[in-house]
C-alpha cells in the first residue's frame, strides 16, 4: 500500500533582536543626524550619498582592487585568507539612482572577510541615464562572468535596492542553471532589500514616524526614474512577486525602525511557504542598512558576524 504524500509544511526562520542598551545613544544620534537628509534620494543627491557610505571603516586584511568582471566595472575586496573557487556578488544599495562599487567596498569588505570569501561590487549602470533593465543586465553579466574566471562557489549579496537586486538576479541564475548557463548560486545574504517596488507593504505608512532616513515619496520617485513606466511588479524589478522556485538558502536582517521592513518580511513568507530555507533577522530599533554602522553599533557587528558565517558555510 502505497502512502499518501502529505501536505508541504513549512516554518518561517524568524529570529527578533532586541536593542542592546550600549546601542541606546548611538543610534539617537545617527537619528539626529540622519534628520536633515531624510527621503533626500537622487542623482542630485550622489555625492553625498557616497561620502556617507564611505564612511563604513575598512575591515583590517582585505584588499581593494577595481577591475572588470564579465565587463562590468567594479570593486575586488580580496580577505588574506580567502576560500579558493568561491566569490561573492556585492549589489550596492541607492534607490538604482545612486551610490558606488566604491563607496561600498568597506561595508561590501566586512563581509568578505567575515566570510572568508572574495566578494567583488558591481558598478552596475544607474537611473535615469539607464532605466529599467539595466541594473539586471549588468548584475547578471557579472555574475556569469565570475563564472567565467572560475569560481565555482557563488552567492548573491547587496543592500537595499540592491538587494532586491540580488533576489531578482537569483531567480534569473537559477533559471539559468536548467538550461546549462551558469552554475546554481549557493546562497543569498541581503540588508533591508527593496523586494516590491509597487510600495504596497503596510510598513511603509507604520514605520513612517519611526524610519530616519527613508519616506515612501523619495523611494516612489527613484523607482519610477528607474521604471520610466515598466510594470512595477515585473518579478526582474521586484522579486517578491518572482518565480521562487530552486532558489538556495537565504539570510536576510532588517532594521525594525524602517518602513522596508516589509519587504523583507514578506519576501521571506513567501519564500518559505514555497519550502525554500529562509531565515529572517528583525533588529529592534534599528534603521535602514543599519549594518554599515559596524563600529558604532553592536548590532552592526552582529548582523554581519551572522552573515559572513552563513556565506562560509554555504561556500565552502
Amino acid at each position: 500500500m502505497q502512502t499518501q504524500p502529505q501536505p508541504e509544511t513549512y516554518s518561517l526562520a524568524s529570529h527578533r533582536h532586541p536593542l542592546a542598551p550600549e546601542d541606546r545613544e548611538p543610534m539617537a544620534k545617527l537619528r539626529e543626524a540622519g534628520a536633515a537628509f531624510k527621503g533626500q534620494l537622487g542623482p542630485e543627491a550622489r555625492d553625498v550619498f557616497d561620502q556617507m557610505m564611505e564612511m563604513t571603516p575598512e575591515l583590517p586584511g582585505v584588499i581593494y582592487e577595481e577591475a572588470l568582471v564579465g565587463n562590468i566595472p567594479g570593486w575586488w575586496c580580496k580577505p588574506a585568507e580567502a576560500l579558493e573557487g568561491a566569490a561573492i556578488l556585492y549589489l550596492h544599495g541607492g534607490g538604482y539612482v545612486a551610490g558606488s562599487a566604491r563607496a561600498y567596498r568597506h561595508l561590501a569588505g566586512q563581509i568578505a572577510g567575515r566570510a572568508k570569501v572574495a566578494a567583488f561590487v558591481a558598478d552596475y549602470r544607474l537611473a535615469p541615464e539607464n532605466r529599467f533593465p539595466a541594473a539586471v543586465e549588468d548584475a547578471s553579466a557579472a555574475y556569469r562572468g565570475l563564472a567565467e574566471e572560475g569560481f565555482t562557489a557563488l552567492a548573491l549579496t547587496g543592500d537595499s535596492a540592491g538587494g532586491g537586486l540580488a533576489l531578482a538576479v537569483l531567480s534569473l541564475m537559477v533559471a539559468e542553471v536548467r538550461i546549462g548557463a551558469a552554475p546554481h548560486p549557493r546562497a543569498a545574504a541581503v540588508l533591508s532589500p527593496m523586494t516590491d517596488l509597487s510600495f504596497t507593504g503596510e510598513s511603509l505608512e507604520t514605520r513612517a514616524e519611526a524610519d530616519p532616513f527613508l519616506t515612501k515619496d523619495s523611494l516612489a520617485r527613484a523607482a519610477e526614474s528607474y521604471l520610466g513606466g515598466h510594470d512595477s511588479r515585473d518579478p526582474q524589478a521586484s522579486p517578491l512577486f518572482g518565480n521562487m522556485a530552486g532558489i538556495p538558502p537565504i539570510r536576510i536582517h532588517v532594521g525594525e525602525d524602517e518602513i522596508l521592513l516589509d519587504d523583507s518580511r514578506r519576501y521571506a513568507e513567501r519564500a518559505a511557504s514555497e519550502g525554500r530555507e529562509v531565515q529572517l533577522h528583525i533588529w529592534e530599533g534599528m534603521a535602514h542598512v543599519f549594518a554599515s554602522s559596524v563600529g558604532t553599533l553592536a548590532a552592526s557587528g552582529m548582523a554581519l558576524d551572522d552573515l559572513g558565517a552563513f556565506l562560509y558555510l554555504t561556500l565552502r
